[in-house]
């Protein structure tokens, strides 16, 4: 390794671990950290974080993966941040103390207020502007429930005395000491308006939000909007130039740069997007409009937006074949019970743990197993939790289509699952589409790498970046359309089933 090579720090702030990876300026991993932290339910359907321990665990990760690595701090070029989304912090200004646990995208907490906005009639609003949905999903409502069950935090917000921010804004807060955001993430809390690029007035208002305790609203890539880091943190102060949520990261990281390109992230949700290019699509089958990235003014390029579609529990299924049932001892082991029985005996499991995201949106669904016989294994049952994976995806992908209005070529795929070949091949086959792997699977990281490497000019632009992608492995499709269609019918009977069921 030459002495002075420089390389660009990714900081990975996700929903079960922190992670930090070096990336040199062909894109590839040089050394990497990552420290898992402890998930919190207090109640079913209720997800929190420790606001400490999300920083702890990220900077340590970061400190980690210098010394693996064995460079010199001066050798980092720049920092760039991408982090789960919606989970929702609040914490003093003058301290900067959380004044309560992390509430987590996965939360359903706010699901009755979702519904009382809903049924006074504010669905059009909110979609027209922020190109949401009312769902407890996003950070606005749970901005809401944390004033409403104590209303000694909206006092101290009105006075101005807290801060609120998604864990970008948490991160950058404690790295520099800045309150600032980027336009993925601001688009992603119910209160920002994608067209205009600004916080609305109106829905602050219609949310009761004080405005003085948002970030301020910089480009996802920016030379100087996120600042520098404390020089106690790691010896010198670095710039912090890139900031993206971690599935508009992934779509930076896969090169997904022309409208219609499609990537599939894989991870405890999965979650596909579309670019669609310089403007916004409306979504007429339920899936979100959002900003894909704000290269800045300086690049000629603005904004770019995004069609998304959200599924609340992927990899999370896996986990709860191994934690909750103790069907599996570790993920590869799912594979391997897959691929002992031909298909599913007619199993099909809906893992409507935390409800249903797009195209459905039923916060009260819960998960459903149907299909069951005396035949029916543990093998059955796990495979039909992977293909739960793709059918969900399915979904997703039928209704860009629609929306965009094109069929799709592939689907990028990334993420801890697109590991698992069984279900790279079943997606293929469900779909109907090629779905085709990266070299470098840390493409979340690897996106927000290169925002902050195009801002300091490590990387000339997105150029660079297309160059720098390089495909591993192809799925193509094999089954049959009678095959297919049948499986499609079993998983809309199931899916009828789950959200038929009241508890």
């Amino acid at each position: 390794m030459e002495a002075r090579e420089r390389y660009v720090l990714a900081l990975d702030q996700g929903t079960t671990s922190s992670r930090a990876i070096l990336f040199n300026k062909a894109g590839m991993v040089i050394a990497s950290k990552q420290l898992p932290f402890e998930q919190l339910f207090p109640r079913p359907g209720w997800v929190e974080h420790d606001p400490e321990l999300i920083w702890s665990s990220q900077y340590e990760a970061a400190r980690g993966a210098i010394a693996a690595a064995q460079i010199e701090v001066g050798q980092i070029d720049s920092i760039g941040i991408t982090n789960q989304r919606e989970t929702t912090l609040l914490w003093e200004k003058a301290t900067g103390r959380p004044v309560h646990n992390a509430i987590v995208w996965q939360c359903r907490r706010s699901a009755g207020i979702c519904r009382d906005f809903r049924e006074a009639g504010l669905s059009e609003l909110v979609a027209r502007k922020t190109g949401l949905v009312l769902d407890p999903y996003f950070s606005g409502t749970k901005l809401v429930w944390l004033f409403t069950e104590h209303p000694e935090l909206r006092r101290r917000a009105e006075a101005g005395e807290l801060l609120f921010g998604t864990v970008d804004s948490w991160l950058v807060w404690r790295l520099t000491g800045l309150h600032r955001s980027d336009p993925t993430n601001a688009s992603r809390t119910l209160l920002f308006n994608i067209r205009q690029g600004c916080w609305d007035e109106e829905l602050l208002k219609v949310f009761g939000i004080p405005r003085a305790i948002l970030p301020e609203v910089v480009p996802s890539s920016s030379p100087e909007g996120y600042g520098r880091t404390k020089k106690e943190l790691f010896g010198r102060e670095i710039p912090v130039q890139g900031v993206a949520g971690d599935q508009q990261a992934a779509l930076f990281g896969q090169a997904c740069f022309e409208p219609g390109d499609v990537k599939n992230t894989y991870g405890t949700g999965c979650f596909a997007l579309m670019n669609t290019g310089a403007f916004p699509v409306p979504s007429a089958n339920r899936l979100l409009t959002t900003v894909a990235w704000d290269l800045g003014p300086g690049s000629g390029k603005g904004y770019t937006y995004a069609l998304e579609g959200s599924v609340f529990v992927a990899g999370a299924v896996i986990q709860w074949l191994r934690d909750q049932l103790g069907l599996v001892a570790d993920a590869a082991e799912s594979e391997t019970l897959a691929l002992s029985v031909p298909d599913s005996g007619e199993v099909v499991l809906v893992p409507a743990f935390v409800g249903l995201g797009a195209p459905h949106w039923d916060a009260e669904a819960r998960g459903t197993i149907v299909g069951l016989t005396r035949g029916s294994s543990k093998a059955h049952l796990v495979r039909a939790a992977l293909e739960s994976i793709a059918f969900q995806s399915r979904d997703l992908l039928v209704a860009m289509e629609r929306d965009f209005g094109r069929p799709l070529q592939s689907i990028k795929a990334d993420g801890g699952a697109s590991a698992n070949s069984f279900l790279m091949q079943f997606q293929a086959d469900i779909a109907g589409h090629r779905v085709v792997l990266p070299e470098v699977q840390e493409t979340t990281a690897l996106g927000a790498a290169y925002l902050a490497g195009i801002a300091s000019g490590f990387w000339a632009g997105i150029e660079d970046v297309a160059r720098n992608w390089r495909r591993k492995r192809e799925f193509t499709p094999s089954m049959g359309e009678p095959a297919r269609a049948e499986a499609i019918r079993r998983w809309e009977k199931a899916i009828g089933a789950t959200k038929s069921y009241e508890g």
